[in-house]
């Protein structure tokens, strides 16, 4: 999967390989999208994982998570969940407030939280 950067610096995924992930076609991600059934969230490494970020998308159940580096190659990604519970998910994912902590090693890219 190539990871783009918009004029803002968002990181931009590829419809197509980002359904693959969650094995949807790229038309059902975006309607899940338009309907608030994807969240996001990019966290910066500090320290010794300075320079590299960690990207997680939720889909339902799902999520797929990678880390990036400085040039925003992909060095690891996952994807994990419940398939069968993210087809027939009503409603946004929450992540739990320990999910949004994450390591202490990574901060939430919107610093001050």
């Amino acid at each position: 999967m190539r990871i783009e950067r918009d004029e803002q610096g968002n990181c931009v995924l590829d419809p197509t390989a980002l359904g693959q992930r969650f094995s949807i076609s790229p038309d059902e991600l975006r309607r899940r999208m338009r309907l608030g059934l994807v969240t996001s969230r990019v966290e910066v490494g500090e320290g010794e994982h300075a320079g590299l970020r960690r990207l997680t998308v939720w889909c339902g159940a799902e999520v797929w998570r990678a880390v990036i580096d400085a040039d925003d190659q992909i060095l690891t990604e996952e994807v994990g969940g419940e398939p069968a519970l993210s087809r027939s998910c009503v409603g946004p994912h929450r992540p739990s407030e320990a999910s949004r902590r994450g390591p202490r090693t990574i901060v939430d890219a919107a610093a001050g939280e």
